[in-house]
């Protein structure tokens, strides 16, 4: 546990940014590139309904999770037996998921930048998120690299939104008069950012610091603000930059539409800065998935609690030789995303009522206007899920 001011100070911002930059992976790269290019400036308004869909989902889950001072599994079983297990496993496995495109993306990153086979540089990149992981304080080192991570590829993509010279008004204008709002897009957005193991990463990471308890949730719900804060900063200048390109006429290569949004203005400056971006997002996202997807296996196995290194080790290294033997990620990112936002609404659902039982969350007090905001978050994401399968 970490009581100095200072080591729980650093542990909001790590818990923010392993959030963001866990969102902030290959798939939301291609997903924000592949809507900006349907949907034009209407994109504006599926980013912001997301962003407080995302705002819902991610205070409710938080708040409950630190004021329990349990894991969301744990929580879960508290409201049904046997809920737990099912939420853990269907994490772990969207997880993993995202976790091959995950590699897969940083393998891409560091091709655009050395010009080696994506094979080799997935498994070197795979071997370096490990290393992580087998530092002495592998907590620290990861709150560190996040942070580090989401300045650099926010530094980054605000040089290339300003290059690119987006039309601002037009964007404006379809924030707040839009010509169409594509629901699919919006599901598949907020499923990319709060969906599977993204919503948990952060709150777990302050049980492992040792933030929890009731007087811990004002400090937890500024932290997951700022984790939102920053993924929303980061889709805001992607779309920008993307909006640039396309309305300059520029036509994103379907299939690394991403990587057209740097290289269309900038050249082959653009795609070596392109390779460092999706390298940062991978890395980010293949350390968030492994970490949160353990968190949550770890309450079914006993010998994955005494050997949660190397539960994650065996997570990268299987995720990374899927890659290698199938490959083709962007079909899987996108996909991946739409299906992973069932998990939110079923797991909302559990927290809201793990709310109002003080077995569970002690003296805390869920505020209603965060009930009602929950409630229509989880039956709203259920339905555009079902309408999004079925049409």
């Amino acid at each position: 546990m970490n009581n100095s001011s200072g080591g729980k100070k650093q542990a909001l911002i790590g818990a923010a940014f392993l959030m963001a930059t866990s969102a902030i992976g290959p798939g939301f790269l291609t997903q924000t590139a592949l809507f900006t290019q349907q949907l034009g400036a209407n994109f504006a308004v599926v980013i912001a309904l997301s962003t407080v869909l995302d705002i819902a989902a991610q205070l409710t889950i938080w708040r409950v999770i630190v004021a329990s001072g349990k894991r969301a599994q744990s929580v879960a079983d508290g409201v049904v037996k046997g809920s737990g297990s099912a939420l853990a496993l269907v994490i772990a496995a969207g997880g993993f998921v995202f976790n091959i495109g995950n590699v897969a993306g940083a393998g891409l990153g560091l091709t655009s930048v050395t010009g080696i086979a994506v094979e080799w540089m997935a498994l070197l990149s795979a071997i370096l998120a490990s290393g992580l992981f087998l530092l002495p304080e592998a907590g620290k080192a990861m709150d560190r690299f996040a942070q580090g991570m989401g300045a650099v590829m926010i530094l980054l993509m605000l040089y290339v939104a300003v290059i690119a010279k987006p039309p601002l008004a037009e964007a404006a204008l379809r924030l707040i008069a839009p010509e169409k709002v594509d629901i699919a897009a919006t599901l598949t957005l907020v499923g990319g950012t709060v969906g599977g193991y993204i919503t948990f990463a952060g709150a777990h990471r302050l049980m492992d610091a040792g933030i929890v308890g009731v007087s811990a949730v004002r400090q937890v719900t500024t932290s997951a603000a700022l984790g939102i804060g920053v993924a929303a900063c980061m889709r805001v200048l992607l779309f920008m930059a993307a909006l640039g390109v396309v309305s300059g006429g520029g036509v994103l290569e379907p299939g690394n539409p991403a990587a057209s949004v740097f290289t269309l203005p900038l050249g082959a400056m653009g795609r070596s800065l392109f390779g460092v971006v999706m390298w940062a997002a991978a890395m980010t996202s293949i350390v968030g998935s492994a970490y949160t997807s353990v968190s949550f296996l770890r309450s079914l196995s006993v010998q994955i609690e005494r050997h949660q290194k190397a539960a994650v080790l065996v997570f990268i290294g299987f995720s990374t030789v899927i890659f290698m033997l199938v490959g083709k990620p962007v079909q899987i990112l996108v996909v991946a995303g739409l299906v992973n936002s069932f998990v939110v609404p079923f797991a909302l659902v559990l927290m809201l009522i793990a709310a109002y039982k003080p077995a569970i969350v002690g003296e805390y007090k869920q505020p209603l206007w965060l009930t009602l905001a929950g409630a229509f978050v989880a039956a709203l994401l259920l339905g555009m899920s079902v309408y999004a399968v079925l049409r």
